[in-house]
């Protein structure tokens, strides 16, 4: 007989590691244009420029022995607010890079030191990344400079670092990108991006400034490899942009990738006070009681019982849930603008591509496009279905389609994955 319990030991192996996602967490998959700066911008430019410029997504340079600019601006403070206007941040550590890069950068890795220095980069980028309250789930991008590809060694060194900065994101439940050159990083990525010997990031960011603002016919990485909203691209250098009166030195970006986490603050409405629950439903626990008026940081929405006319709850850091009826999110009835849904993304293990259906079951019809190996399947929610090698669970994506949990690497392959809720 099989026991739904909760499972805390990871399923997968590589490449295809598992991200433990604490309950107080949700990854940000978004969609759209974005710049980088080597400063992080002021509060006041970014409030010139958002409705006046095309840009709704904005890179930060948050750590590492590498980084070259002064940051000012980057606090926690800053990353509030500006989150709070609608910015999404793109995170980008700037640490250790390969022996034989091009350039002058001071601090380097060779071979035999590469998965050493990727894991203590992994660990820092996290803890610079918890103090500006980029939160688990946030997709943090390692920049790995161009480099000559001439030198085998410098190559396995690459992938060597990639791999443990992966891993060491992963344990702690952070998504792993890597910024790279699309004839040096991009390349090597995608040659060993089925290897068994190595962890895949979660995405990637390809530097090619052709004025193309594309996420697909990259040249050095089929469309098939980080194929689910996993591919950002810089698509044009160093230039001058003026909107709402500011003027920038920016390089331009497009982006269908998943992005930093934030907290939002929303109050308690109404006059009685607001009980918060370990699932999206009053049936379970109570775990903590707001008064009214009260601040919550909600992090993302997802799908539960309904109460007074909505079906939507909020995820706070504390991984508790409250009902949307009773918060000041924009929408009393719906899913609300620039709230991301409640997701917790597993690479796809599956051999060559995994079918994705109306239902949770295999009788359901297919629906839309497979998934193909090393995809992020973006889950929502975890139902009973039919049996599939070790494992009843079935996922729900954010896009309604199912797929069987055997196949996605998460906490386990047969049994629920916390902190993932059931569906409604």
């Amino acid at each position: 007989m099989l026991i739904f319990a909760v499972s805390a030991a990871p399923a997968n192996a590589l490449p295809d590691s598992p991200v433990v996602y604490p309950s107080g967490s949700a990854a940000t998959p978004t969609s759209g244009s974005g710049f980088d700066t080597c400063t992080a911008p002021s509060a006041g430019a970014l409030s010139a420029w958002s409705g006046s410029s095309p840009y709704t997504i904005v890179n930060i340079y948050f750590g590492g022995n590498n980084r070259g600019c002064s940051q000012p601006n980057l606090t926690a403070a800053w990353v509030r607010q500006v989150t709070a206007d609608g910015w999404k941040l793109l995170p980008t550590y700037f640490g250790y890079q390969p022996s034989c890069m091009v350039g002058s950068k001071p601090h380097r890795y060779t071979a035999s030191d590469a998965g050493t220095r990727g894991t203590s980069d992994g660990n820092d980028a996290v803890t610079k990344a918890k103090t500006l309250g980029l939160l688990p789930g946030s997709a943090l991008y390692a920049d790995v400079e161009h480099y000559d590809r001439s030198d085998s060694s410098c190559r396995t060194a690459v992938r060597r670092y990639v791999s443990a900065w992966t891993t060491a994101l992963h344990k702690v439940g952070y998504l792993a990108g890597v910024y790279a050159h699309q004839d040096s990083g991009i390349r090597d990525l995608a040659d060993s991006y089925n290897s068994t010997g190595y962890a895949r990031p979660d995405a990637v960011w390809m530097a090619r400034w052709d004025g193309k603002a594309t996420v697909t016919d990259w040249p050095t990485a089929p469309d098939g490899y980080w194929a689910n909203t996993q591919r950002a691209k810089q698509y044009r250098g160093d230039h001058d942009e003026t909107h709402g009166g500011v003027k920038l030195n920016i390089d331009s970006d497009i982006v269908k990738a998943p992005v930093a986490t934030v907290a939002r603050d929303y109050r308690v409405v109404g006059a009685s006070s607001l009980n918060a629950r370990s699932g999206p439903g009053t049936s379970y626990p109570i775990t903590r009681t707001y008064a009214s008026g009260a601040t919550l940081p909600v992090i993302c929405q997802g799908l539960g019982e309904k109460v007074g006319g909505t079906s939507v709850w909020n995820r706070l850091t504390t991984g508790a849930w409250v009902s949307d009826h009773y918060t000041s999110t924009p929408s009393d009835t719906g899913f609300s603008a620039g709230l991301p849904r409640c997701v917790y993304p597993g690479q796809v293990t599956a051999g060559t591509s995994l079918t994705a259906r109306t239902g949770p079951g295999t009788s359901y019809p297919s629906s839309g496009s497979a998934l193909p190996r090393g995809a992020l399947a973006y889950v929502m929610c975890q139902q009973q279905g039919s049996t599939v090698q070790t494992t009843r669970v079935w996922n729900r994506l954010v896009d309604n389609r199912w797929v069987s949990d055997y196949y996605v690497a998460n906490r386990s392959n047969s049994s629920w994955s916390a902190p993932v809720p059931r569906c409604p």
